[in-house]
């Protein structure tokens, strides 16, 4: 199936062009990012938004705290992802730390119990004698679970990221920043920097009403490398504040300073923490953890983070490696199903749907959303993979491209026609979904007479951004240093990207699968290496003096301890 992609250069604008202070190659890279003076460059910690900001984070922290005195029992319910797992462990160890005697947690099984904060969960906490339960990355759509937990004198705090329905739940407190009520400006938080604000609340009442208690003095900054590990494997957009988070976490675990379970799960990776970079964490630590949710139980990703040795950490992370391993099995199965169903559309991209729904019986639940992911990445367009549930339903998985906020889209599927939806929740980029397998066809019909007037055919034109031209003069390692280190990149703030023409000096295939090339920029002598992974088997010879664009990202390239500069191959044509 082919498409058709456009590259489009960065505009780079504001002050920060005229600050000579930093390389002109640095000025470039920022001001295409709507930097506009180096303020807006500080990682420092003083330089977080104030927990005072975020609504109701006071008074979950004062409810916390009483908890903690009156020797309360109090219950932690997650998510089964990365976020989920990394803000479990975080409120685990910082309570005990803080003092709270009697401590436990609940995750809902991804098969049996569904998402979020449920009835039967509630009645499950209230039963192993739960007084206090506090929600992390979940619970805002929880309206049931929280109607249930006040019938039986339970009290919940609701931590959360997930966008809010028109009325929020009944709870005691919801510290979540994408209330329409919090002013916190950064509205990027991940579940588990949600949870980080409230820990940074709780110490600070500590210091006002028990000055002398233990918790008062804790050091938070011991649980960024989980703030910074939930932060990137769930791809939200970093803005200045998260960057700063993910930035303290990252140097935290590259000083080997973070949870035994994060340096076993970079072990099995093949990793070293020294030269961690955020996007690391996305493709090595998250993933394993994912896993378990995905595919076991999620409680195998806490206990991993949560382990106090090496030594025991390093057995959980060699079967979280064996999960992802047998997650990326299933992957591919599904990848080759999903592109048989994929030809019956013919060739052209443009006989798809704006928005792709894709159903089929033996799918598996815990995959759908990296195969919804992988789809939406080849198709350059909406994508909702289903599997088959229980009790008559089927679940969805729903990844979106930006201009198409996803979540408010199935909002407006369930207006028009609420019986084809049994619940959904989610971002503007991602969401989840069921609906009754009786109303699969009614769902479809409804869902692309939406699609084709929230969808516009802009948006399903894909565009590669770059930097624009980089200079041969700044092919080498130094300038790919400066690169590096110039970040954290990820979501909202990708990494240097640029584009220009080459002539291919070599061309030749690693293990069938991988490009390799030397390449000499047009009109210059210098040569440098680069690598297309997974290349596609283009439909021509490689032959000397063939002249290529390619869009690329440079990088230094470690062998047998020497250091080279690298060219990243993203796209070529």
């Amino acid at each position: 199936m082919m498409r058709a992609v456009e590259v489009r250069r960065r505009t780079p604008q504001g002050k920060i062009l005229e600050d000579e202070t930093l390389p002109a190659i640095l000025r470039h890279i920022y001001a295409c990012r709507g930097i506009q003076d180096r303020d807006e460059l500080g990682l420092g910690a003083q330089q977080l938004v104030h927990f005072k900001q975020l609504t109701d984070c006071e008074k979950a922290a004062a409810r916390i705290g009483q908890a903690i005195l009156n020797r309360e029992c109090i219950c932690i319910c997650g998510d089964f992802d990365a976020d989920g797992a990394t803000s479990v462990t975080l409120l685990m160890d910082a309570l005990a730390q803080c003092g709270a005697q009697r401590l436990f947690y609940l995750v809902p099984n991804r098969f049996t119990d569904g998402y979020g904060l449920s009835p039967g969960l509630v009645e499950l906490a209230a039963h192993d004698g739960a007084n206090l339960i506090i929600t992390v990355d979940n619970g805002i759509s929880s309206h049931a679970g929280i109607q249930r937990a006040n019938e039986l004198g339970v009290e919940v705090i609701v931590t959360d990221h997930h966008l809010p329905s028109a009325e929020l739940p009944n709870a005691h407190s919801i510290v979540n920043p994408n209330r329409r009520d919090c002013p916190f400006p950064s509205k990027q938080l991940a579940g588990v920097g949600v949870a980080f604000y409230v820990l940074l609340a709780l110490r600070a009442w500590f210091r006002a009403h028990e000055a002398s208690h233990p918790a008062a003095s804790i050091n938070v900054a011991q649980w960024l490398d989980l703030v910074a590990v939930g932060t990137v494997a769930d791809v939200v957009p970093l803005d200045q504040n998260n960057r700063i988070l993910v930035q303290q976490g990252l140097a935290r675990i590259r000083q080997r300073q973070c949870r035994p379970g994060i340096l076993a799960l970079l072990e099995v990776a093949g990793r070293e923490p020294e030269a961690l970079q955020a996007q690391d964490l996305g493709f090595t630590v998250g993933p394993r953890i994912n896993a378990a949710g995905r595919l076991d139980d999620i409680q195998l990703g806490i206990e991993c983070l949560r382990a106090k040795t090496l030594e025991q950490a390093k057995m959980m992370a060699l079967r979280l490696d064996e999960l992802n391993r047998e997650r990326r099995s299933i992957e591919h199965g599904m990848q080759q199903d999903a592109e048989r169903f994929l030809a019956s559309f013919q060739v052209e991209q443009d006989t798809l749907p704006p928005v792709l729904a894709v159903h089929q019986a033996d799918w598996h639940q815990g995959v759908i959303g990296i195969l919804a992911g992988r789809l939406k990445e080849q198709l350059h367009r909406p994508v909702m993979v289903f599997a088959q549930g229980d009790a008559g339903l089927l679940k969805g998985s729903c990844r979106s491209v930006p201009g198409v906020h996803i979540r408010d889209l199935l909002e407006q599927v369930s207006s028009r026609a609420p019986e084809c939806i049994e619940r959904f929740g989610g971002h503007a980029m991602a969401a989840g979904l069921s609906v009754p397998q009786t109303q699969w066809g009614r769902f479809c019909e409804v869902l692309q007479d939406v699609a084709m007037t929230w969808v516009s055919p802009d948006v399903l034109h894909q565009v590669i951004w770059t930097d624009g031209a980089l200079e041969g003069k700044y092919l080498n390692v130094d300038t790919a240093k400066i690169l590096q280190n110039a970040g954290p990149f990820g979501q909202g703030f990708p990494a240097p990207t640029f584009d220009g023409h080459f002539r291919v000096l070599d061309a030749r295939w690693l293990k069938e699968t991988h490009l390799k090339f030397r390449l000499q920029p047009v009109g210059t002598s210098e040569v440098i290496d680069g690598i297309a992974f997974f290349a596609n088997r283009a439909p021509w010879e490689w032959r000397e003096q063939t002249e290529v664009h390619i869009v690329y990202r440079l990088e230094v390239n470690e062998f047998r301890g020497q250091q080279s500069a690298q060219l990243l191959i993203e796209s070529l044509r």
